[in-house]
This record gives C-alpha cells, structure tokens and sequence, in this order.
C-alpha cells in the first residue's frame, strides 16, 4: 500500500480531512509544468489542496480569482507567493503557507555522447540547461570539436527529429545565454570529435592536431605545433586534401620561405589535411604512400615518408 494511502486511512481513524494531510515531500527543485504540489495554509484546513500545475505554469486555489504561477519557482518560493495572493486580494492577513512536492513531471531522458568525459543518459526531474546537461556528462574531453548537436524529438513520429548545432566557443567562451538552451526532455546531445590535420616530413615533431577552429587553422600554426621545421627542410610544402564527395587528393603548393618572410598570406587548412614538408632535395611524397597517409595516421605515415626519400 502506498505511503500516501496509508496516511489517509489513518488520518479517518482520527478523524482528520483528507484535505489536512499532505503528502511527504520530495526533494527540493524548481516546479515546473505538470507537477503536482501539495498547498496548506497554517488554520485553514478547508483552503488546503493538492494541485498540478497547469499548462501555463500557473494553479488555481479556492477563493483566489486570479492564478498564482509555479513554474520555475522552488517551493518557499511559491509559499511567498501564494501568501501575497491571499493578502492582495483581502483574503487572509499575513498567512503562513506551506508548500510540498508531492509529484515531479517525469521528463523524457537525455543522452549526452560523443566527446564528453562521461557520456550519461539521465532523467531529468525539472528542465535543464544545455550547460548543466553537459557537466553531468563531466564537461567536454580535449578532442572535442567546435560544435554541439542537439537532436530534440519531433511533435510528429512520422517526421525526422530536429537537430540545431551550437557553437563550443558561444556556448562556453562567450558564455552567450541565447545558445545555452533549455531542454524539455527527450534530447540528444551528441559532441563529434575534432577533425584533425596531419604534419608530416621535415618538421620537429610530426603529427595529427584537432581543429578546433576551422577559421584559426594555418600552415603557419599546424608547423608551430610541431616546434618548428627541422634542419635542411624545404622552402616549399604541400598540402594534400582529399575532394569532397570522391577518393581524389588535390596537392596545393605552398610558399613557406614567402609566408615566413609575411611576402604571401598564411593559407589555412581543412580538417584531415596532410601538410608534407620535404626537405631540400625536393622529393615528394608519392600517391601509394599518400594513401597510407590517410588511412593510418600520422605516426606511421610519418616513417612512411621518410622512407620514401
């Protein structure tokens, strides 16, 4: 039998009204839309109710002529409210109201995956931020991409869920509150992993770095993430990048003496660029090794293409 039952039964065999007893209350968060609350004022049994709050975020109590709104207050909150209501309208002076959660709106669960610390899936008991969906997860990891998608299920299961993309440096940077959305339940929130840039040939340290910033990735920056270039490099590179939408690679050359002497402008790079570094004797990398390059990543390709000097 049901706790709230229970004190029903017993509140007849005292001969106390079921409008006297008020269900336990639940933890403390802010009420919202669809919960259901338990409201008694200290002497007046006959004002107490157990209500849910309606569609607008308000619920209506005996005598009031105006509704008294909920949504997002927490509990005391509401108490104070509910005691101004009375006194506004000349019911009650200096009431002392009593509010309890007696019911949360379960919301649908939401999933957070993808380059997070903690990817969790979660059933929130009141609406949530984009901001605190992601620090349930434990915050972005270090290979996290420059954007967010936030799938939320569509009104009609016939249509396709509707996604919105969310900037990290908006969202996180410039702590822009427009971006930092409310979820209603049922989202999911996926964070790709960055896409990388690959380093290779004559430079200190080759490797894959993320792009975090599409528009902040350089020649220039991708070499002084490697410390530098290594002694006897040319003065001319190549960037290898593959065509969107087919298997072929464009190779661009690139100036690298015209650039470091600010005589050309720095060219950017995609995400999965290769920037091949040949040294002076002006070898190049081949296309079967290039292949190998794209399929298995900077650390082999790098003893690939120095074994192809």
């Amino acid at each position: 039998m049901k706790s709230s039952a229970v004190l029903l039964l017993l509140a007849g065999a005292i001969g106390i009204s079921s409008a006297q007893v008020q269900p336990a209350s639940l933890p403390p968060h802010k009420i919202h839309t669809a919960d259901l609350v338990g409201v008694s004022i200290y002497g007046e049994s006959d004002l107490a109710r157990t209500v849910r709050v309606d569609s607008d975020g308000a619920i209506r109590l005996p005598l009031l002529e105006r509704k008294v709104k909920a949504d997002g207050l927490m509990p005391e909150e509401l108490e104070k409210a509910v005691a101004e209501a009375f006194q506004a309208e000349q019911i009650l002076v200096n009431p002392f109201v009593t509010v309890t959660v007696v019911e949360y709106h379960t919301l649908l669960p939401v999933s957070v995956a993808g380059a997070v610390r903690n990817p969790i899936t979660f059933e929130p008991t009141a609406k949530v931020t984009l901001l605190e969906a992601l620090t349930r997860a434990g915050g972005l990891a270090p290979e996290a991409g420059p954007e967010i998608l936030i799938s939320r299920p569509s009104k009609d299961a016939t249509e396709a869920p509707l996604t919105q993309r969310v900037l990290v440096r908006a969202l996180i940077d410039a702590a822009d509150p427009a971006v930092n959305l409310t979820l209603q339940g049922g989202e999911e929130i996926r964070v790709p992993e960055a896409g990388k840039v690959f380093v290779v040939g004559n430079v200190k340290m080759p490797g894959a770095f993320a792009v975090h910033d599409a528009s902040d990735t350089t020649v220039l920056k991708a070499i002084a993430h490697t410390q530098g270039l290594a002694p006897y490099a040319s003065n001319e590179a190549y960037i290898y990048r593959r065509e969107a939408g087919s298997g072929s690679q464009n190779e661009i050359a690139v100036d690298l003496n015209r650039i470091m002497q600010r005589k050309s402008p720095d060219v950017p790079l995609l995400a999965e660029d290769i920037l091949y570094v040949p040294d002076r004797s002006g070898k190049r990398v081949t296309m079967s090794v290039l292949e190998k390059v794209f399929s298995f990543g900077a650390g082999i390709s790098t003893a690939l293409l120095y074994m192809a000097h």
